[in-house]
C-alpha cells in the first residue's frame, strides 16, 4: 500500500493583509487528486483577485476530466481574454492521476520544482513562461510513475528569494535534500521549509511564501480512509 502524502504551507508578504497565493485541490473524476497553485501578479488583494481566478478556471477543468496541460493552457487562454494580455500569473499543477498510476507535474513558473527520489534531488527547469501575457504560452509537462519514496516540492516565487532582501544566502537545496531523505510527512516537510523560508526574511517575509508537497510513503495497513486537515489563522 502506497501512502500520497500532500501538504501546503503559506504565509503572507510583511504587513500584506492578504496573500497574492492561491493553492486549491480538486478529485479527479477518473480517480486521484490535482493540486493548483497560483502566484498572481504583484501583491495584495489585486494579486488575489488574480490567483483565485485562474485558480478557479484550473480546477473547475480538472474536476470535469480536462488533462492537466489542458486545463493550463485554458486557464492561460481565460486569463489573457479577460485581461487583454496585461496580466501574468505563474501556474503550477500537480496531480496523483489513478487513470495511469502517475504523478504529473504542470509548470508555467520560472521556479523549479524540486523532487528528491531516493535520496537524490533533481529540479525541473524546463524553460516555461507564466500565463496571461504572451498568446502562444504553454506549461512544461512531466509525468513520472507513482514509486516510493518520492517527495515533489512545488513553492512560489517568495521561497525562492527568502533571504536576498538581507542579503543572506538560502541553502534551500540542501535543506529540501536533508528533509526529504529522513521521509519526513509531508506536513512536516511544508511547515520546516516554510519557518526556515521567514527566518531567512529575519521574520518578515519579503513576498508571499507559498509550498505545496506531495510525499509518497509505505503504509503498511490496508486503510482506505482519505484525511484532509486545514489550519487556518484568523485575527481576533
Amino acid at each position: 500500500m502506497i501512502d500520497v502524502q500532500t501538504a501546503v504551507a503559506k504565509v503572507n508578504k510583511w504587513a500584506m493583509p492578504e496573500s497574492g497565493d492561491t493553492v486549491e485541490m480538486v478529485e479527479r473524476p477518473h480517480g486521484g487528486l490535482s493540486f493548483v497553485l497560483v502566484d498572481g501578479q504583484s501583491h495584495g488583494k489585486g494579486a488575489k483577485r488574480i490567483s483565485n481566478t485562474v485558480a478557479r478556471k484550473a480546477i473547475a477543468l480538472l474536476g470535469e476530466g480536462i488533462r492537466d496541460g489542458a486545463a493550463a493552457r485554458a486557464a492561460h487562454d481565460y486569463l489573457y481574454t479577460q485581461r487583454q494580455g496585461k496580466v501574468s500569473a505563474e501556474l503550477q499543477i500537480i496531480s496523483v492521476d489513478l487513470a495511469t498510476r502517475t504523478l504529473v507535474i504542470s509548470r508555467n513558473t520560472h521556479c523549479p520544482v524540486f523532487i528528491v527520489e531516493n535520496g537524490e534531488l533533481r529540479e525541473l527547469t524546463d524553460p516555461c513562461e507564466a500565463i496571461g501575457i504572451h498568446i502562444r504560452t504553454r506549461p512544461a509537462i512531466t509525468e513520472m510513475p507513482i514509486s516510493v519514496p518520492l517527495t515533489i516540492i512545488a513553492f512560489s516565487d517568495g521561497f525562492l528569494s527568502a533571504g536576498q532582501f538581507s542579503g543572506r544566502q538560502f541553502e534551500s537545496r540542501a535543506l529540501v535534500k536533508s528533509l526529504c531523505t529522513q521521509q519526513l510527512h509531508a506536513s512536516a516537510i511544508a511547515d520546516q521549509l516554510l519557518t526556515a523560508a521567514v527566518q531567512m526574511d529575519m521574520g518578515r517575509p519579503d513576498d508571499d511564501i507559498s509550498l505545496m508537497v506531495m510525499a509518497t510513503r509505505d503504509r503498511p495497513e490496508e486503510e482506505q480512509v482519505r484525511r484532509v486537515s486545514v489550519s487556518f489563522p484568523v485575527a481576533g
